[in-house]
Order: C-alpha cells, then sequence, then structure tokens
C-alpha cells in the first residue's frame, strides 16, 4: 500500500497560504490619514510625518509663499531659500521693479527688499475632503513709505490629492493701481543669461536630478548657459528624486495678457526655475485705479508629462477657472 503525504504536505500548505495573507496585507496596507496642521503663520496638510503641502504667510515675511509641495510618495519638489538666491521662496510670486523699486533681491545692507510686499487679511478654510481655499490681501509699498502704490487680492483653490497622488493649486490675483500709474518692470533678459524673471515662479529642489521640460508645443530645448525661453500656454518641469520621477507643471490662463505668456526656464547643475515672465519682453503700466487679473493653474504630479497630457490639462482649466 503506498504511503500518504497529505499529512507531509498540509504544513507546508498552511505555511504558503499564511505568507501570502501576510504578504497581501503589506501590500494593501491603508496609508496613514491626511490631516490639517495650522498655526498663525501657517497652513500644511500632512499625512503622517510628511508634509504634502505648505503655505507659509507670517508677518515678517518678504512675501507669502508655498514650501514644501511634495507627492504623496514624500519626494519634495521645491527649495526654500537656497544659498545663491535667498529670496527664492519655493512656489512664490514677486514682482522685480514697481516704479523702480526693487521687491525682489535683498538689499545687502538691510537683507530685505527695497520695496515692501505686506500681507494682510488672510483667510483659511479648509475642508474634511482635505481641498482648501486660501484669501488674502497684498499691499505694495515703496521701501519704508506707508503709501501703497499697488494692491493685490489673491485667491488659492487647492485640490485634495487624488488617487494619482495629483493636486492643483488654481491662483488667481488681481491687482489694482494707488493713486498713481504703475510701472511693472524686470532687468531686460539677456542672451542664454538670466534676466526678465517677474511674476509666478518656482524653485525647484537641489535633489530633482535628471530634469526635463516640455510645453503644450513638445520637449523643450535648453541652450548654452542650461536657458530656455519661449512663448507656450503651459510648461511641465519634471525630473528624478530617489528613483522616482515627478514633476510641476504651469498652465497659463488664455484672459491673462500676453498669453501665451513668455517663459523663463533654468536647468543648470545648481539651479532648476521655472518662472511665467509676462514682463520678459517689455515692461507693463496699470493706469492710476486700473486692474489687471492674472490666472494659472499649478499641478504636482508623480511621473512626467507630454505636450499632449498638457494640451488635456488646459481643457480642463479652462472649464473650471475661477474668477473673482
Amino acid at each position: 500500500m503506498p504511503r500518504a503525504t497529505v499529512s507531509h504536505s498540509l504544513p507546508l500548505t498552511l505555511a504558503m497560504a499564511l505568507t501570502l495573507v501576510l504578504c497581501t496585507n503589506v501590500v494593501t496596507a491603508e496609508p496613514s490619514p491626511l490631516r490639517w496642521d495650522r498655526s498663525e503663520s501657517s497652513v500644511a496638510l500632512v499625512r503622517g510625518q510628511q508634509i504634502i503641502w505648505q503655505f507659509n504667510h507670517g508677518a515678517t515675511l518678504d512675501v507669502p509663499y508655498f514650501h514644501p509641495l511634495s507627492t504623496g510618495g514624500g519626494r519634495v519638489l521645491t527649495w526654500d531659500q537656497p544659498p545663491d538666491h535667498a529670496w527664492h521662496h519655493g512656489l512664490w510670486f514677486g514682482w522685480k521693479y514697481i516704479n523702480g523699486v526693487n521687491y525682489w533681491e535683498h538689499d545687502r545692507q538691510t537683507g530685505k527688499p527695497a520695496g515692501r510686499t505686506e500681507t494682510t487679511g488672510v483667510q483659511v478654510e479648509t475642508r474634511d475632503d482635505h481641498s482648501a481655499r486660501l484669501l488674502l490681501a497684498l499691499a505694495y509699498h515703496a521701501g519704508g513709505d506707508e503709501e501703497v502704490v499697488l494692491r493685490e487680492r489673491r485667491r488659492i483653490d487647492i485640490s485634495a490629492p487624488n488617487a494619482h497622488d495629483e493636486y492643483t493649486l488654481d491662483w488667481t490675483a488681481q491687482f489694482t493701481a494707488g493713486n498713481g500709474s504703475v510701472e511693472l518692470d524686470r532687468t531686460p533678459p539677456k542672451e542664454q543669461s538670466w534676466g526678465g524673471y517677474a511674476g509666478l515662479s518656482v524653485r525647484f529642489a537641489k535633489a530633482l536630478g535628471d530634469r526635463q521640460a516640455s510645453s503644450d508645443q513638445g520637449p523643450v530645448q535648453f541652450g548654452p548657459g542650461d536657458r530656455h525661453r519661449s512663448r507656450a500656454s503651459s510648461i511641465d518641469y519634471s525630473g528624478v528624486i530617489d528613483g522616482d520621477r515627478v514633476g510641476m507643471a504651469i498652465l497659463d490662463h488664455p484672459d491673462n495678457p500676453r498669453h501665451p505668456t513668455p517663459w523663463y526656464i533654468i536647468r543648470s547643475p545648481v539651479t532648476g526655475y521655472m518662472n511665467a515672465a509676462l514682463l520678459n519682453d517689455e515692461p507693463m503700466t496699470i493706469e492710476p485705479g486700473g486692474r489687471m487679473t492674472l490666472r494659472y493653474r499649478v499641478i504636482v504630479h508623480p511621473l512626467r508629462w507630454d505636450a499632449a497630457r498638457l494640451k488635456t490639462e488646459q481643457t480642463r482649466f479652462l472649464q473650471s477657472s475661477p474668477s473673482f
């Protein structure tokens, strides 16, 4: 009579089944829940110990700004106050010159810009679905002068991260000139060199390697000086952090002045930078009491995006553009 082998194989079968259950539990483990972290000077969306995004608006800051901006996988895309440009703040908006006064770089004696950007009336609405709305008012003063030369109302609507760890920041800003005309200017751009920058900017993390960019027209080509300038409706800047491909796209609204906007992009060994540079070609004037509105959509995402994806996102932006 042949020997029975069931009793020997049963423990092995049970062990394999237990291993499968344990492995399955590891793979399907739920991530830490999202939560809000708020203080008098900031608001952040947090998962576990990781900050997904944080908006900083303290009264002592030169400008309000976002840092960090991260993917759901914990890859931080932004850099605040890098040693080479201490006035770069993650994702931020700043004018270069207003009526000839510098609101961008720091004065060597004071460590502050000559022009003063005052942030007031900050309202933060955080929601249970982990979306948020930020409302704030900004006043631009010439140096220590209390006179306001330009006022801004800003609204930023931030979506909850989706299943692909993407989230959007819909940025709407309305500028109103004071009693006099306002000239917005920049340092004239130099061929394959610096200049031309002002407006919405991103300084990318030092850890972002293998950096590439694409517009809605196709891949971006960098020339001498690791710089690129062109006009486009949207740009995606992406790279690799700790083996993960991640990126950030900025979409320019067609109602913006000078659409499609000029772009100024840097991909040097140290500096990763992207700017919707609407003043790149020439200055802009707002008449006394006149208004100008700017709308952008910023999207933080995994992987790399090409022209087709940017066109799809541009269509979505136009179908859901907020306004004051």
